[in-house]
Formats: C-alpha cells, structure tokens, sequence
C-alpha cells in the first residue's frame, strides 16, 4: 500500500521556484514533462521508499535525482514520506540545508 505523501514547506517553495523558472525560461510543454516526472517518481517513492540510496544517515534522508538538474531529497517515515527539498544539483551541495 503506498504511503501519504507530505511535502515540506522547503519543498513546497523549491517546486514552485523551478516550474516559475521553467514558466519564464522554457514552454509550457518543458514545465508539464518536469511536473510529469515528478509525480511518477514521488508515486514510485510512495510504493517503495526504500529504492533510492541513503545520503545522509543520521537524518536517513534519501537522494531521487529527477532530471540532471533536479535533485529530489526525502525521509522515510513509518506513516508517511517526508518530501525535504528539491535542490538545483547546480549550486554547491555544501549549501543544501533540510
């Protein structure tokens, strides 16, 4: 059974800063193939959080790389998924704060 899904405000305000980036730099066709992806793989999460590597682990925080530019970090929780942050995998990782 998938797990609930929960999004952090950090992740909230990263997904609305890359679609409004995507919206003022590439067409709307570019925008829905990103939201696309992010919603098959937050789905795959959801059915089995365990497939992608642990990062960080005393936060047990995992890594799902979205596209090449798009870093999706989440937690697995015993009733849900924590959704921590997408991070732009252009900045310095040293920055990335959950």
């Amino acid at each position: 059974m998938p797990k609930l899904i929960v999004w952090s405000p950090l992740s909230e305000k990263d997904l609305e800063s890359i679609i409004g980036y995507l919206h003022s730099n590439w067409d709307d066709k570019v925008v829905h193939e990103f939201v696309e992806i992010t919603d098959k793989l937050v789905n795959q999460i959801s059915i089995n959080p365990k497939q992608f590597p642990i990062i960080h682990s005393r936060k047990k925080a995992r890594k799902c790389v979205i596209t090449m530019h798009n870093t999706l970090f989440y937690r697995d929780r015993k009733e849900y998924i924590d959704i921590l942050r997408i991070y732009d995998t252009r900045q310095d990782p040293k920055k990335i704060r959950f």
